[in-house]
């Protein structure tokens, strides 16, 4: 076909056929436990992020950073163009709830609240995400949950209604 449309000038020789797509796109998933209970504890939390990222890779996907406190969860992940935003979140949800249980890390059922914020970015914010991430601990010294993610709604430009937004305790 390629020698077709060359021959009859309908695709000039300078043009390049790729044969395959290349992509990464960066994705920061946050979400909240149920509630906002401070219910991941840290004796067992380290454990369910490591989950999380095998999650991620059995899906394909590439895990760079998952951390987080008691009430909430951040997770930076390479995603393909493939995989729906939404159907990835989906299956770390479903899937380390069900291992929470399992466990049985707390006494009562635990869960996820419904919803999720989705953040893109740039490679070259990579450094500065993981960072972020890693240092969640220090950071919730100074700044509530709540804060922290009306702060991202606002940097990302993303309209919202009040009402629609996580449980708040």
């Amino acid at each position: 076909m390629i020698k077709s449309l060359l021959k009859n000038g309908l695709l000039k020789k300078h043009y390049t056929i790729m044969p395959n797509t290349y992509s990464q796109i960066y994705i920061q998933y946050v979400f909240a436990v149920q509630g906002r209970q401070n219910q991941l504890l840290k004796p067992w939390r380290d454990e369910v992020f490591k989950y999380i990222s095998g999650i991620i890779k059995e899906k394909n996907q590439k895990p760079i950073i998952v951390n987080g406190v008691a009430d909430h969860v951040h997770v930076f992940v390479g995603i393909k163009p493939s995989m729906d935003i939404s159907d990835l979140v989906r299956d770390i949800k479903n899937s380390s709830s069900k291992f929470i249980n399992e466990q049985k890390f707390i006494h009562s059922k635990f869960s996820w609240q419904e919803g999720y914020g989705a953040f893109s970015y740039a490679h070259s914010q990579i450094e500065n995400v993981y960072q972020y991430i890693l240092n969640q601990e220090e950071h919730h010294k100074k700044k509530t949950f709540k804060e922290e993610y009306l702060d991202f709604l606002q940097k990302f430009g993303i309209e919202y209604d009040e009402k629609y937004l996580f449980e708040w305790q």
